[in-house]
């Protein structure tokens, strides 16, 4: 998952999956959609520096005569004609990032004379921003909130989850079962073939490894170049990948407070390592007793936390997050983006359809709750927080508390074996604390032919967020002429 970009952040019968490999599959009238013109224009919001279009798909892939909805999809044409290699499709992560603007990042740092022999496709996935969004009305702007301290607030959480899940169920009993992983495979494939494209490339971050990983699972003759950054582990996706964040946020305090108190002339959190970290959870202590006031707005115990997740997850946010400690313990005025973090959890329903809270949080749930079961005892959880407390004391209530998975409906499709031996590069950081270095690894075992590059830094999307000229040319040279490093390699800071 990628809340790296947060603070701006019925069972039916089962679908084989080769049912969906091309235009001439079994299923009547699922060609129309392979073969449907795409009609470009310029984009809408002139910073993507793009063309957009809509493209139709049919919302059950099992009933292609029935309803439609349309996904929106932007393209950055390649400029060399004659040496054009093909399109290389792109997701940024979430499950629930706006997918449209990541084109122009991508090719931002692409080598020039790979950027140019590109189509750079962008997509907001079914269910977000312009395409047919959903938006449940949900209370909260996360669904990550920490337990709390008894079981009383424990339980008033619990419930959250569950009315949090309910109002998506009620808002949209037809829509949901249809908003998985799969399904969005299912739709770059159409995009796919609605452009011509006898294959494609595709790049992807974060969650975008899992949805690549799938689609190549799926569509594996479809597939021409695969590149994962931050990559998850598919036997872990779900529940068990969020509670893999607990002990690499915890990690991350650790490396902060060391940090912090070599600077506590200058910042005033502690002169140890330990009063740095002791003050972190006071705050949060405190907030149990008394919110804490940001500006027009208030953080609690079940928020701040998340705060803290926020601005901990790269190792270039240290001066931000001491920030943010010392506004919290009152010891200097909110910055703007921590009033913008409170105000952004105190208003989910504030902005248009393309960035309020609670239409991208309810396209969050609908995937991860759509593609896997969550455990559904109430007991499980409260057990995994208790024993995440000793060792994890400022995450292990959020990371293992329950989501509103556990109240979701059973996903219409069993899981998917995802893994294969395509050619595939995956990049991860060491201390990554969104997909941690071992979910990354798990990537790793699931694709066999893939090559492994790391880098020993504290970052959640390496390309082309966190400059490197090792990582730039590994994955220049494979998007250039397909070729892999001859064996897994360490780049260097």
């Amino acid at each position: 998952m990628n809340l790296k970009r947060t603070g701006a952040m019925t069972l039916v019968v089962i679908i084989g999956t080769a049912v969906f490999a091309g235009p001439a599959c079994t299923v009547d009238g699922i060609d129309q959609y392979y073969r449907q013109d795409i009609e470009w224009t310029d984009c809408a919001d002139p910073d993507l520096a793009a063309q957009c279009a809509d493209v139709t798909v049919p919302l059950d892939y099992s009933k292609p005569r029935g309803r439609t909805i349309t996904v929106a999809i932007s393209r950055i044409k390649a400029t060399d004609t004659e040496g054009r290699i093909g399109i290389l499709q792109t997701n940024p992560g979430g499950p629930g990032d706006y997918g449209l603007g990541m084109p122009k990042d991508i090719r931002a740092g692409l080598a020039p004379e790979v950027a140019s022999r590109y189509d750079v496709i962008g997509m907001d996935t079914r269910g977000l921003g312009r395409s047919t969004p959903i938006d449940c009305g949900l209370k909260f702007s996360i669904w990550m909130r920490s337990a709390g301290f008894d079981r009383a607030s424990f339980d008033d959480t619990l419930a959250q989850s569950a009315d949090e899940a309910a109002r998506c169920q009620r808002k949209y009993p037809e829509v949901l079962p249809f908003i998985t992983t799969r399904d969005i495979a299912r739709d770059m494939d159409v995009i796919r073939g609605a452009l011509g494209e006898r294959k494609t490339s595709f790049f992807g971050q974060s969650y975008g490894t899992y949805l690549g990983a799938v689609y190549s699972t799926m569509f594996p003759d479809k597939v021409d170049r695969l590149v994962l950054d931050s990559a998850s582990d598919p036997k872990r996706y779900g529940t068990e990948m969020l509670q893999d964040m607990g002990p690499a946020n915890e990690e991350a305090v650790d490396e902060f407070a060391a940090w912090a108190a070599v600077q506590h002339s200058r910042l005033g959190l502690g002169q140890t390592a330990a009063e740095v970290r002791e003050g972190m959870q006071q705050v949060i202590r405190d907030a149990a007793t008394k919110p804490l006031q940001v500006g027009d707005e208030t953080l609690d115990e079940h928020t701040v936390p998340f705060v803290y997740n926020a601005v901990s997850s790269d190792d270039r946010q240290r001066e931000q997050l001491a920030s943010t400690v010392r506004a919290l313990k009152g010891l200097e005025p909110p910055s703007e983006w921590l009033t913008g973090v409170a105000t952004y959890l105190a208003h989910p329903g504030l902005g248009d359809i393309t960035t309020r809270s609670s239409a991208q949080n309810s396209l969050m749930l609908a995937i991860i709750c759509g593609d896997k079961v969550a455990p559904r005892d109430p007991e499980y959880y409260w057990r995994a927080v208790q024993r995440a407390r000793a060792t994890q004391p400022i995450f292990g209530a959020m990371h293992s508390m329950a989501s509103p998975c556990a109240f979701w409906a059973p996903p219409r499709e069993r899981p998917l074996a995802v893994g294969n031996s395509l050619p595939a590069l995956i990049l991860h950081a060491t201390r990554d604390t969104r997909t941690t270095y071992a979910n990354g690894l798990g990537m790793y075992r699931a694709m066999r032919g893939s090559k492994l590059v790391t880098v020993p830094v504290r970052t959640h999307g390496i390309f082309p967020y966190y400059p490197n000229e090792c990582v730039a040319a590994a994955v220049n040279r494979y998007l250039l002429d397909g070729t892999l490093p001859a064996r897994d390699m360490t780049c260097d800071p």
